[in-house]
């Protein structure tokens, strides 16, 4: 595989409004139905809805380095049911929204005249 591949395979799409209500949509419906699913979970399924979370919240948002310590805390038995997805999406909406916000503008050019050349006068 070469890079230019590797590098469409893992690009980052621009943050919208939808795409950030569909991937907290994905996270709480992860979420609600693992917890539903309480009683039978350990025997699969909760390692089926995180695989499913994982590839559609990276699919809609992007992936993002803290999708990864979420899908390995899903597997520890009693912190599963916390809403771990919920909080991880949240987490990365905020911090893409902060990426494509970028750096504040310059600030505009000092007036001519009120340069570094006039003199200083102190009172």
């Amino acid at each position: 595989m070469n890079v230019e591949k590797l590098n469409t395979l893992f690009r980052v799409p621009r943050l919208t409004t939808v795409r950030a209500v569909l991937a907290m949509g994905v996270a709480i419906a992860a979420d609600g139905t693992q917890l539903l699913l309480a009683a039978v979970g350990w025997v699969g399924p909760d390692q089926a809805i995180d695989c499913v979370a994982m590839v559609l919240i990276s699919w809609i948002i992007g992936f993002h380095i803290l999708l990864l310590p979420t899908f390995v805390v899903e597997l520890v038995p009693v912190i599963e049911d916390l809403p771990t997805w919920m909080a991880c999406t949240a987490a990365v909406i905020v911090l893409r929204k902060r990426e494509q916000r970028g750096a504040p503008p310059t600030p505009p050019p000092p007036p001519p005249g009120s340069g570094p050349d006039k003199p200083i006068i102190d009172v």
